[in-house]
């Protein structure tokens, strides 16, 4: 991550986004770098399928709409299982709640973890080291055991639960990367003169120190993005996923318990499987993609 001091003045700076040739200069490896294209395109598509597909394949994922067992054919390209369910169905559903929860877990994560990073990494000292020690305690809780445990015994069981669980325990390694970066800025001349303009501290780390930390934000979001569908598909994939619904996770859930790999219903567990995979890798992809354009170290010319 690079960060631009902005010119002093007599007067509290105001970077409220970065220079235009800053972000012309982002912009530019950005469109030339075939990692972040090809991540960002992936993950576009996809995204593209759990939004408008269910408006244009409005068939419902838990309908028995054919014969069981059969394979892709025209009517039915990703084939029926045991259940005479369509398969299409439940992944185009299923990509959409994939992504929700993706959206929720991960976006409460980086709320949780900006907040606690932020206030840590600036205002140091006591508070610093109480919200320290909290967040190296919730660190080496084992996050999935836990999760375990409360799905099992939890009476909601839905998307939101779930993303709302995943997002309350994935946060610690995001507030302590995101206070390191903030502890290195808060000695900056920029954030000084604000401090001694009288600035308070909320609009210091909004206006002063977040916008010189954006990219690495994003980044970080990406990766809590990425992390919350891994683990809501690992919940899903148990048994323990929501019960209102489906995911990419619950159809390899059901595909496992109904014998697909033994019953050569293959077209059952593949388009879930390489959907995960696909989602997921090209999210890690986009982000060393992103980790290259705003690096100049990284930069491949």
């Amino acid at each position: 991550m690079t960060t631009t001091d902005p010119v002093s003045t007599t007067t509290a700076p105001d970077p409220g986004t970065p220079p235009v040739s800053v972000r012309r200069e982002a912009l530019y490896f950005a469109v030339r770098n075939g990692k972040l294209l090809v991540g960002a395109t992936i993950v576009g598509i996809f995204l593209l399928v759990g939004i408008i597909g269910p408006f244009f394949y409005d068939q419902s994922p838990m309908a028995y709409v054919g014969q069981p067992m059969l394979p892709p054919s025209a009517e039915y390209p990703f084939g029926t299982n045991t259940f005479g369910q369509d398969i299409l169905a439940q992944f185009v559903y299923g990509v959409r709640s994939t992504f929700e929860v993706g959206l929720l877990g991960g976006g409460l994560a980086a709320i949780i973890g900006m907040l606690v990073g932020f206030v840590a990494g600036y205002r140091g000292g006591l508070v610093d080291e109480i919200l320290n020690m909290f967040t190296n305690v919730v660190l080496v809780i084992p996050t999935l055991a836990v999760l375990l445990i409360i799905n099992a015994y939890l009476g909601i069981r839905s998307v939101a639960m779930q993303a709302l669980l995943i997002g309350l325990t994935s946060w610690p390694w995001a507030a302590r990367a995101i206070r390191a970066q903030t502890f290195s800025l808060r000695g900056r001349d920029f954030v000084d003169l604000a401090r001694l303009s009288g600035v308070r501290t909320g609009r210091i780390i909004l206006r002063e120190i977040a916008p010189n930390m954006s990219s690495y934000l994003f980044m970080t979001f990406i990766l809590l993005f990425g992390g919350s569908i891994l683990i809501a598909s690992s919940l899903d994939f148990i048994g323990l996923g929501p019960t209102d619904g489906v995911s990419l996770g619950l159809m390899l859930n059901h595909a496992n318990q109904w014998s697909a790999l033994m019953l050569g219903l293959w077209w059952w567990f593949v388009p879930p499987g390489i959907g995960i995979t696909a989602i997921v890798g090209a999210l890690y992809v986009a982000n060393v993609g992103l980790d290259e354009v705003f690096n100049p170290k990284l930069r491949e010319l």
